[in-house]
């Protein structure tokens, strides 16, 4: 086996009530000013100040940057960025979902590397770790706050730039679930389903280990037993806190397996019409799977995949039943929690998929996919996806 990196957070909380741990580990640390990334949102209903507390109890000063947008932008990232210079902070505290804190990791790059965030896009582009980021996740289902990977759109190409770099991995990473109770249906449902394909693409991936392997798969069937009950009622708190552990596993392991041709698709989908991030990935998910499935050595990689499910008389299945079923699997959970089930609903245009699929195969993600697909295969998926 050829030599493998991890790369993990040095320090994660977890559970209800969680957040009170920050104080006495930010002083451990000697910060003295930091600023809180968060939107517009969190920023009203008080849960920037509620982590801003924390910071005043560990002697850090603060100011609160609450602009963030979903699928944040090279704009927000700079305008954010010349905030932190302007501030001379030491420390940023991301509060929200990937959003948030791929704003955080972006910003945190440029200011110890210098730059523009643009010269970031690709793998391993950075010379130094970015100043220390505290990732206080309200979601569960980016898994950014344990992950190497951040992403950033660009206006002017109308797509998104997947960084993967070890040197923007959060120093802190917070899932209170206290903070998750009052995400709205909407928002659970598509990040639950992102989560599950991190989970799915990260044990299928090129890059797949033993280690990232006990991880996607523990997710997979987490998510599959508690995501329902987390978009049926969001106060249920052990449907919240086990998925927020199983969006942290599947963040682990594919920040360290890679993810695939799903991500390089909904990528490219996000960046064109600014759709949200979660529903791409679930509306696409069962038709790549279709799609690695027709070529054999991929097909057995799924094997894993309907182990992790749950899947009745998984170890009994062929290599096309086994990718028919985990399909199948995926669209009745995917229904089941609301999204839709096609890229017509999301009023996709079919004249712009040669255009998405280029984008898509140019996507750092593709490189991990099982097998590299073709530009018309590309086209094809998005054809099939659309119905």
């Amino acid at each position: 086996m050829a030599f493998e990196r991890i790369n993990a957070v040095g320090t994660s909380f977890f559970g209800r009530g969680s957040l009170g741990l920050l104080p006495e580990e930010l002083k451990k640390r000697g910060f003295k000013r930091g600023l809180i990334v968060t939107d517009p949102f969190l920023y009203e209903n008080g849960t920037g100040d509620k982590v801003g507390a924390c910071l005043l109890k560990a002697g850090v000063e603060y100011a609160i940057y609450y602009l963030v947008e979903p699928n944040p932008s090279t704009i927000i990232v700079n305008d954010c960025l010349e905030a932190a210079r302007a501030l001379e902070v030491d420390l940023l505290v991301a509060v929200g979902g990937g959003s948030a804190i791929d704003t955080a990791k972006a910003v945190s790059i440029v200011m110890a590397n210098g730059g523009r965030v643009e010269d970031y896009e690709g793998i391993n582009r950075s010379r130094k770790p970015g100043i220390p980021v505290v990732a206080v996740n309200t979601t569960a289902g980016t898994g950014s706050e344990v992950t190497a990977f951040y992403i950033v759109t660009d206006p002017a190409r109308h797509s998104k730039m997947c960084m993967v770099d070890p040197n923007s991995m959060a120093a802190i990473a917070v899932n209170d679930v206290e903070l998750m109770m009052t995400m709205p249906k909407g928002l659970t449902a598509s990040t639950g389903m992102d989560a599950m394909t991190h989970a799915i693409e990260a044990a299928v991936s090129k890059r797949a280990t033993p280690f990232t392997d006990k991880d996607a798969l523990w997710a997979m069937g987490v998510i599959r037993t508690h995501l329902p009950q987390a978009v049926s009622d969001g106060n249920d708190e052990k449907a919240r806190e086990m998925m927020a552990y199983a969006q942290y596993s599947a963040g682990m392991a594919f920040s360290n397996a890679g993810l695939g041709m799903v991500h390089a698709m909904a990528h490219s989908l996000g960046g064109l019409m600014n759709l949200p991030h979660g529903i791409c990935n679930a509306v696409l998910l069962p038709f790549v799977m279709e799609f690695n499935g027709t070529m054999p050595d991929a097909a057995k990689k799924y094997k894993k995949v309907a182990e992790g499910l749950k899947l009745p008389g998984a170890d009994s299945m062929t290599g096309e039943q086994v990718v028919r079923e985990t399909a199948a699997c995926i669209r009745r959970l995917s229904k089941e929690v609301g999204i839709t089930q096609s890229l017509r609903d999301l009023n996709v245009n079919p004249g712009d998929f040669k255009a998405l699929a280029e984008t898509a195969m140019r996507d750092s993600c593709m490189e991990d996919n099982p097998f590299k697909p073709t530009l018309q295969q590309v086209i094809e998926v998005y054809g099939k996806a659309y119905g």
